[in-house]
């Protein structure tokens, strides 16, 4: 099963004011899930507010473009980590790790596949 653990920021966060003792702990947990076999793919994202463009179908078929975030929030999406894991046990305990790493809650939810059509 895949899993999403994704780290949420507060809106005007600034990740370089960030001391250095974290970029290590993150670094140790990204050794540590390769290690275990479990990460599929990280990344970062920038933050929306500058960053983002929302697109939204319309009835006549074309889709508006705006700037911007899809959702105006506190928080948003700064980082995440695609997972392989047996359970969301054990995810969770890795989401547990992350948010000890990164210092910002974690959201742990599970990828929904459908099977391919025969």
């Amino acid at each position: 099963m895949k899993f999403l653990v994704a780290i949420h920021h507060p809106e005007g966060y600034d990740g370089s004011k960030e001391d250095k003792s974290m970029g290590i702990a993150i670094d140790d947990l990204n050794d540590e899930m390769k290690a275990a076999g479990v990460r599929d793919f990280a990344g970062g994202l920038v933050p929306p507010r500058n960053h983002a463009k929302t697109l939204r179908a319309q009835p006549d078929g074309s889709v508006l473009t705006t700037d911007g975030p899809y959702l105006e929030t506190k928080e948003y999406i700064g980082g995440f980590w695609i997972l392989e894991c047996a359970s969301m046990e054990e995810a969770t305990e890795w989401g547990r790790k992350a948010a000890l790493a990164c210092r910002a809650p974690v959201e742990v939810r599970q990828f929904f596949f459908m099977p391919k059509a025969e």
